[in-house]
């Protein structure tokens, strides 16, 4: 090849390298837009998704729920994390990510 064809190579190269840069972030900002974070107050009642995810009880099989609690924020940790506590008031020592809580509203059949 000769040093010319490989400057014209090196261009298309880099010209490729800024579209494939480009057409990322359209799409992040594409999907960003669709997304909702879930933001919580101290003192809020929350469900707490049963993690690792898939995890299921011999016991209940593929009826294994989903989701346990209700728990308490306890405070809010940056990065949108919050650390729980149990009604009780135990508090649980590691921060939980809040795309892994969901709001508890208290039911009128078990609750009353």
């Amino acid at each position: 090849m000769k040093n010319s064809e490989l400057q014209c190579l090196d261009g298309h190269l880099l010209k490729a390298l800024i579209n494939v840069g480009a057409n990322k972030a359209r799409i992040s900002r594409w999907y960003d837009k669709k997304v909702k974070t879930k933001t919580f107050e101290q003192g809020e009642l929350v469900w707490k998704l049963i993690l690792p995810i898939g995890t299921k009880s011999l016991k209940f099989s593929k009826w294994s729920p989903m989701w346990e609690g209700p728990f308490r924020i306890n405070r809010y940790v940056p990065s949108n994390a919050y650390i729980l506590e149990t009604l009780e008031g135990e508090e649980y020592s590691k921060a939980l990510n809040g795309k892994y809580l969901k709001k508890y509203y208290p039911s009128i059949w078990v609750d009353a």
